[in-house]
């Protein structure tokens, strides 16, 4: 009798400690994910390199678990990684503000953001997929900024030209570019958060 309860004891605390590492390692990982929401900074310098497919295609992955309006979806992201094609985006983006100069900083791919205008929380449901798009690339290392003017430039014939000819239609406004690459620059320090960014009403 007394063995078998010193072999209860014994199954009960086992479990007991399973559970505990499984919280601490829960845990852990929580805190890892908000340290990398605190790090993550924007960069506007990169080399030439361009990441691994894999190491893109789990970002966009994680754009593609934003949260959106009853679940809809939508938002669409676009990969560029063709030279030709990326160089071409960025000079229609600096024809918005009448530059010349590469508004995308020399990232070697562009991640466009576009979203339904048919669904009443587009808007909302692309910078989100803007968001995770951002986290997850400092998550694997890389940098990233978001690039706005993705709006007028897919508003333009031109832009709309394109669209087609990648075979997205329907009513899609740009929400954002998110220019990604690795950095050749250190990350900027963050800037002191102001001191009446947070209320609580207790």
């Amino acid at each position: 009798m007394m063995r078998y309860f010193m072999l209860t004891a014994a199954l009960a605390l086992g479990i007991l400690t399973s559970c505990t590492s499984a919280q601490n390692d829960s845990a852990m990982a929580q805190n890892e994910t908000i340290e990398n929401l605190k790090t993550r900074r924007s960069i506007r310098a990169y080399t030439e390199q361009m990441p691994p497919k894999e190491l893109l295609e789990q970002v966009i992955e994680a754009g593609t678990y934003a949260p959106t309006g009853k679940g809809n979806q939508s938002p669409i992201i676009v990969a560029v990684t063709d030279k030709t094609m990326r160089d071409s985006l960025s000079r229609l983006n600096a024809a918005v503000m009448g530059m010349d100069s590469d508004p995308f900083y020399g990232a070697p791919a562009v991640l466009i953001v576009l979203a339904d205008r048919k669904y009443p929380t587009y808007l909302y449901d692309g910078s989100l997929v803007m968001g995770n798009l951002l986290n997850a690339a400092h998550a694997v290392g890389l940098g990233s900024c978001w690039i706005h003017r993705a709006k007028e430039v897919f508003d333009s014939e031109e832009g709309k030209a394109l669209l087609k000819s990648w075979g997205i239609e329907g009513d899609y406004e740009g929400i954002g570019n998110c220019i990604i690459g690795y950095p050749a620059q250190e990350a900027p320090a963050p800037k002191p958060r102001k001191p009446d960014y947070v209320h609580f009403i207790e």
